[in-house]
């Protein structure tokens, strides 16, 4: 868990900018803050001793455990506020996990080409550093908020409330619509936080071991979907996909795995539909009785 891990979330910004110095300037709270929550801009860096940067400090295992009930407690609190926010829009809202280099944000982009048709998107994007993914979203035309987490190994609920308030005042948060969330490039912490989303979505590549999922069990545990994709190098690769789906079933079973390649186009049609019958549902959910 991250409060052991070292990372911290001191250098968090939103397309930019402090979320701190936003509030500042525009003189008014994101309407999120929890009961004792204050303003803080400094960093979280690691422990510096006799023999220079430590990972983290030994701390007594009983606190630990406390303080990491305390965060997850509070984020799911936020997050049930983002989740009863975006119902109400019927908005249907997808936290997207993986490893680096999964193929996210080349799934988004092609994603958001052939959805026109369907509803508004509007996305969420993750990374420690640079708007690279964002402006790749943005060149689709589609709405696009950059989180940068900084130290920070995983998007979490107040972050994401954060963007919302970007997208709404932006006028890019329309009802009916889907909403696309890439977290960051890990399989570990972001399975701990929920963002407010429908589902999580884990994808892994056939360029990774096909044991991911027994590696990183919480993770696939947490997911109601798995994406398999870049399925087009299968020919070039020794990759078992018989394996890799049983291993992910081994965790959870029955998880519904979509095997998929944006090059090719292959599984495209039955990720969209995937799509477009979970915003039905919420755009049900969301019309008064």
């Amino acid at each position: 868990m991250c409060t052991t891990c070292g990372c911290g979330h001191g250098d968090t910004t939103i397309n930019g900018i402090s979320p701190v110095r936003r509030k500042r300037a525009a003189g008014a709270g994101h309407g999120y803050r929890l009961p004792g929550e204050h303003e803080h801009e400094h960093g979280h860096g690691p422990v510096v001793g006799p023999l220079g940067a430590a990972h983290a400090p030994e701390v007594d295992p009983e606190r630990t455990l406390r303080l990491e009930h305390d965060i997850l407690a509070s984020n799911d609190a936020l997050a049930a506020q983002n989740r009863e926010r975006l119902a109400a829009r019927g908005i249907f809202a997808l936290n997207l996990v993986s490893s680096p280099g999964s193929g996210k944000t080349t799934l988004l982009v092609e994603t958001i080409r052939q959805w026109r048709q369907h509803t508004a998107v509007a996305v969420i994007e993750g990374d420690q550093q640079t708007a690279n993914d964002a402006d790749r979203i943005r060149e689709t035309g589609a709405p696009a908020v950059q989180i940068n987490t900084g130290k920070g190994c995983h998007l979490d609920a107040h972050m994401v409330a954060q963007a919302l308030d970007t997208l709404q005042g932006e006028g890019a948060l329309a009802a009916d619509s889907l909403l696309l969330i890439e977290n960051v490039g890990n399989l570990v912490c972001p399975a701990a936080f929920d963002l407010g989303e429908a589902h999580k979505v884990a994808i892994l590549s056939v360029t990774e071991g096909e044991d991911k999922p027994l590696k990183y069990p919480d993770m696939f545990r947490a997911a109601d979907l798995m994406v398999l994709s870049k399925i087009d190098l299968l020919p070039y690769l020794d990759f078992d996909v018989d394996a890799a789906i049983r291993m992910a079933r081994q965790v959870r079973p029955g998880l519904p795995v979509i095997c998929l390649s944006v090059r090719s186009g292959q599984g495209m049609d039955e990720w969209l539909g995937w799509l477009r019958a979970g915003c039905g549902k919420a755009r049900r959910v969301a019309e008064p009785v």
